[in-house]
């Protein structure tokens, strides 16, 4: 429902007469980034496990199916945009935009199989090692390195709210796909390396200083969120759904043509 809502917004502002537009623009931004933990959920191939004994002995057949995931933690990133648009009538604009955003893994946690925490069981289980690491599974992805990158192309309605003194707070929405790249190698064992694309959607609100016939400074907050991502693990058959939403505040400038 709420995405068919954005859609209507979109295609309603796309299918305004272009006799109406007013003026072309375009605009930058950089950002701080607040990328959502996700929690990430899948299931496994058929495959043995190596030695958790005692809670899972050496050899444990696992069958295709068994459900699998655990949670995922990532530090603060940096995040940017670049938008060409066109204003209309009535406080109206529209606007194509490119966003870049990256965030580095902070810690993974909660490794679930088949329903049950393996966090304190020797890491061993999943590499399919017959001799135990040494290392529980917790510990090992506790250590998150690795990374999340969106490239999304947007397109964008907005309305401005003109308060007659140069300032104009303003309201958008946006739909459009991302390319979601995604590396978990939690000390530094290859778990999840590649990218998928998504259908993608944002809200927004900000404010716009106009301080001059054809310059804008404007302050952003955006609401971003994808379809679940799927990767295959390259640790153990199965596959893996990765939640991506994300939070962005944003410096720009934009430049009336």
């Amino acid at each position: 429902m709420f995405r068919t809502l954005i859609v209507t917004a979109a295609i309603a502002v796309g299918t305004t007469s272009a006799a109406q537009a007013q003026e072309w623009y375009v605009g930058g931004s950089i950002g701080a980034l607040s990328q959502d933990d996700s929690s990430n959920s899948g299931s496994t191939g058929a495959f043995t496990t190596g030695n958790g004994a005692p809670a899972v002995p050496n050899g444990t057949a696992v069958a295709a199916g068994t459900p699998y995931g655990w949670n995922t933690e990532f530090e603060d990133g940096m995040a940017a945009s670049a938008e060409v648009g066109l204003r209309y009538g009535g406080g109206l604009r529209s606007g194509l935009e490119l966003a870049y955003s990256k965030a580095d893994v902070d810690r993974h946690s909660g490794v679930q199989l088949g329903g049950t925490v393996i966090d304190g069981v020797d890491a061993a289980v999943l590499t399919g090692s017959a001799t135990q690491l040494g290392a529980t599974v917790g510990a090992v992805v506790d250590d998150g390195r690795g990374e999340i990158t969106n490239t999304a192309l947007f397109v964008n309605a907005y309305y401005d709210f003109d308060l007659g003194n140069g300032l104009q707070p303003y309201v958008g929405a946006g739909i459009g796909f991302a390319q979601v790249e995604v590396d978990y190698s939690p000390s530094g064992v290859g778990i999840i390396n590649g990218d998928d694309t998504a259908f993608a959607w944002q809200l927004k609100g900000g404010l716009t200083w106009q301080f001059d016939p054809r310059w804008e400074a404007y302050g952003e907050y955006a609401y971003r969120q994808t379809d679940d991502i799927s990767f295959d693990n390259q640790l153990f058959p199965g596959s893996l759904d990765i939640e991506n939403s994300q939070s962005v505040v944003s410096i720009g400038l934009r430049y009336r043509l």
